[in-house]
């Protein structure tokens, strides 16, 4: 069994395969966690494991992840980064800039969708990367739908935490239909304005569009229903990239 490992910067997402992704885990990132608390926390999940491949955004936890594979698996595990083969070419301005979700993402939308796409991750951060002919060509970085919410209760003291549900209209009559409304429509708008925007000066009318990410279902109602929804895309693009790495 292979696993495969996304960290984020809010939440951690394990997923096992073997011939296919057959279970997956979400567990919150905490930073502070030593390797060995960390194999506390997943040892069942990890004791079959014949090979490990781990895409991160928190560097912090590169090297807890590492210690804990080589110390409790006898297993040296691929972290996507430098010297990894990816088969995918980077044309921004500083490609050691793009991450390895983006990367991870990216080899998935192309290996199961199309090599001209435009792959958009819901996470901490929802961004927007052109991948043009397998090659990323460049990406848009926008606040989070949970950061979103997360940041409007903080800074609103009349604003207390509520359950995202798509409103019945966009103007609401109570508070939590009128937040639904504005977090759920607003950021649904601004996805299809960026998408837009995107085709437009790529001179891209028909291109895919592939969403990922925790927060891509409270939206998908509200978004063209032509766009695919895949919310293991990363964990596809992982055991891709771990089949063309492996010795």
């Amino acid at each position: 069994m292979i696993i495969l490992i996304d960290i984020g910067n809010t939440n951690i997402v394990i997923g096992e395969y073997n011939e296919e992704i057959t279970k997956t885990y979400r567990f919150l990132t905490d930073k502070l966690k030593s390797a060995d608390e960390y194999y506390i926390y997943l040892k069942d999940i990890l004791k079959n494991a014949k090979g490990i491949i781990i895409s991160s955004v928190v560097p912090e936890l590169n090297n807890v992840f590492k210690e804990l594979s080589n110390k409790y698996l006898n297993l040296e595990p691929i972290v996507i980064g430098p010297g990894v083969k990816t088969g995918l070419k980077i044309v921004t301005d500083n490609p050691k800039e793009v991450g390895a979700d983006l990367v991870a993402g990216s080899v998935g939308a192309i290996k199961e969708y199309s090599s001209t796409c435009i792959v958009i991750d819901m996470g901490t951060a929802t961004t927007f990367t052109l991948v043009k002919n397998s090659e990323i060509k460049g990406v848009v970085i926008s606040t989070g739908l949970i950061t979103q919410k997360n940041s409007l209760i903080g800074g609103a003291s009349q604003l207390t935490q509520f359950e995202f549900k798509t409103p019945k209209k966009i103007v609401g009559t109570n508070t939590i239909d009128s937040l639904n409304s504005g977090l759920l429509y607003g950021h649904a708008y601004m996805m299809e304005g960026i998408i837009n925007k995107i085709k437009e000066e790529n001179n891209l009318k028909d291109c895919k569009v592939v969403i990922t990410g925790g927060a891509s279902l409270l939206v998908k109602d509200l978004l063209n229903q032509e766009y695919i929804i895949d919310e293991f895309l990363l964990l596809k693009g992982l055991i891709h990239l771990y089949n063309k790495n492996i010795k």
